[in-house]
């Protein structure tokens, strides 16, 4: 029913609340971006070879609209796309609108255009929580593999290297001239658990403490004195980006990686940040535990 305004004509209805991007939509949105600029085209070439808006190519890559099948083709066409990338680009297309995603890690999820890697790529910071591991983003390469091999018993020599070339990439994000503001909450566990043998996790300890001394990276550790808290469930990621795109959330699984959208999940896992920010030790006492950690190795 539609309300009258005090002179007695109809009040127009309050416009829709446009809906925030997907992460579905976000990760097509980036990695059109990424194929035109590997294609080495400027925006303008592409709508002389496609047709295609100049306005509606900006709001495709920028994630503020989804391209019909028709111009997403024209779009991959002009990129020279084929094969299973093409498929899994178009299937993102179709399931651009659909909100929380379970994507399977399969033996070659570590590429340039994997869903996390891609969106973790255009996150401006990352707040990380680790209840069993050094946070990827700060992991030596030596305790990177001694994680892999440990977690995937089978994999081949092959798969492992693929992963641990993956994970040393994605750390560029930190050495960039505007780079990834990393916050990392650890519990005690991730500092005390062996993985690889002394001389790895001395290394990797030296690593963290040199990590946790940038401006744009901060390091805390709950302490086992905290007793039980909110991350005790598990490890989570939680993405941030520019203000008018929603956080992401990522969780990591063996079935694979979960990302949540739903406002009230967001709004959740915030909380739960904020909570164990609260309890974790303080920036300069974590250092301090993380030294004294590091004397028993």
């Amino acid at each position: 029913m539609q309300e009258k305004d005090g002179m007695g004509e109809i009040s127009p209805p309050p416009p829709a609340k446009r809906q925030p991007p997907t992460v579905r939509l976000r990760r097509l949105a980036a990695e059109l971006r990424h194929l035109r600029q590997e294609a080495g085209l400027s925006q303008a070439e592409v709508t002389e070879k496609t047709d295609v808006n100049l306005a509606t190519l900006h709001r495709i890559e920028t994630a503020k609209a989804k391209p019909q099948l028709r111009t997403l083709n024209a779009l991959l066409d002009a990129y020279g796309v084929t094969g299973n990338r093409r498929a899994d680009l178009i299937t993102l297309q179709k399931e651009a609108k659909q909100r929380g995603w379970l994507h399977g890690f399969e033996a070659d999820l570590p590429s340039p255009y994997s869903a996390y890697i891609g969106l973790e790529a255009e996150a401006r910071q990352a707040i990380n929580y680790e209840s069993l591991f050094i946070p990827g983003l700060l992991q030596t390469e030596d305790y990177a593999r001694a994680v892999v091999r440990g977690v995937r018993p089978t994999a081949t020599d092959d798969e492992v290297e693929t992963r641990i070339t993956a994970r040393m990439q994605r750390q560029a994000l930190l050495e960039s001239d505007t780079p990834l503001r990393l916050w990392a909450i650890l519990d005690q566990a991730a500092l005390s658990r062996t993985v690889g043998n002394d001389a790895v996790m001395r290394d990797q300890l030296v690593h963290l403490s040199r990590q946790a001394q940038r401006p744009h990276i901060t390091v805390q550790v709950i302490p086992f004195s905290a007793g039980a808290h909110p991350g005790m469930p598990g490890s989570f990621i939680v993405l941030k980006f520019d203000a008018d795109s929603p956080d992401a959330i990522h969780i990591d699984s063996m079935a694979g990686g979960l990302f949540l959208e739903k406002e009230t999940d967001i709004q959740q896992y915030n909380h739960i940040c904020e909570h164990l920010r609260a309890i974790a030790l303080s920036p300069t006492d974590t250092a301090a535990l993380i030294a004294s950690l590091r004397e028993d190795y």
